[in-house]
């Protein structure tokens, strides 16, 4: 046998032997009878035992009238309890929904369109038969523009002056300028 059933086996000798041969006789302590209501008023047997046990008066104790149901879980009832009111509040942890605009930015009108960005990258730029021509580079395409040319259909080369070049976004007819430099 391993050390732990021998261990077990002894506790539960002396656990056989305490409900055998233990003391199995009542206490001799009898408890007195509590009076309430009217009995209370009324003179009482004296107790068992004086001095520092002396048993001492009780205040009268009160049942409460029930209250009514409706007081307790609000006039809705059962349904209270689904829709997460009454007794059992339901608790919503969301942030609150931001606050709304103001009537005045409700009613401005939207801003107008505009011309997305110039999607094109600066190379260069040269004089050539007394005018300026300019070397962009857009996606994997390379474009020598001068005056009025117009790129892809959408955007035309107005004027070409170092350090700016203007641009106007035919979509919408605005002007766009891009840097290219001062003089070489």
């Amino acid at each position: 046998m391993k050390p732990y059933q021998i261990a077990m086996a002894v506790a539960l000798v002396g656990a056989a032997g305490l409900v055998l041969f233990g003391d199995s006789a009542p206490s001799s302590d009898i408890a007195e009878p509590v009076a309430r209501g009217a009995a209370a008023n009324a003179p009482t047997a004296a107790p068992a035992r004086a001095g520092k046990d002396a048993v001492k008066p009780q205040a009268e104790v009160a049942i409460l009238r029930l209250r009514p149901r409706a007081e307790l879980i609000g006039e809705a009832g059962e349904a209270a309890f689904a829709s997460g009111e009454g007794v059992f509040l339901g608790q919503n942890w969301n942030p609150p929904p931001p606050p709304a605009p103001p009537a005045s930015a409700v009613l401005a009108a939207p801003p107008p369109p505009m011309a997305p960005p110039l999607p094109f990258a600066y190379i260069g730029k040269a004089v050539a038969d007394g005018a300026w021509e300019v070397y962009l580079a857009r996606a994997d395409k390379t474009y020598v523009v001068r005056n009025q040319t117009v790129i892809d259909g959408t955007y035309r080369v107005e004027r070409i002056a170092p350090p700016l070049m203007s641009v106007t976004y035919l979509p919408l007819n605005q002007l766009q300028q891009i840097n290219i430099g001062v003089f070489d």
